[in-house]
């Protein structure tokens, strides 16, 4: 499995193509969503935050994990694109509340978001690292 995300999903393509993706839908005004009443699910706009930005930090460090072999350098990129997950998370939230009409502020977004984006960097030190450990 991890050789398949490795081979298919670490080019600089797929990460910067998400993170677009995730921009564009983040910042898409209120009056283009559908309507939440018709979502079955409860609270299931907070499982898309955590896909989104777990997505954007476990796509990037995929990438960066088949760039960078040393292990101490490739941990410290892995927090970076954590953290850069979480600002990248918060500020949304803040240009939907003051810039995107018809969008709202929710705290809850922004908690749903640095869990996915810690879920992603928590996976990413467990499977990434695995090829850059001793044997």
């Amino acid at each position: 499995m991890l050789n398949f995300l490795k081979k298919y999903f670490a080019s600089l393509y797929i990460p910067l193509l998400w993170t677009l993706i995730v921009g564009t839908l983040c910042f898409l005004p209120g009056s283009m969503l559908p309507n939440e009443a018709h979502f079955a699910i409860p609270q299931f706009d907070k499982f898309v935050h955590v896909t989104f930005f777990g997505g954007f930090v476990f796509l990037w460090n995929l990438y960066e994990a088949k760039r960078v072999s040393e292990p101490e350098r490739l941990l410290k990129l892995f927090f970076l694109w954590y953290v850069l997950g979480n600002i990248y998370g918060i500020g949304t939230e803040y240009v939907q509340k003051y810039w995107i009409p018809g969008r709202d502020y929710d705290q809850a977004d922004i908690i749903a978001d640095m869990i996915g984006a810690g879920l992603a960097y928590g996976l990413s030190n467990l499977w990434l690292m695995r090829k850059n450990k001793p044997l």
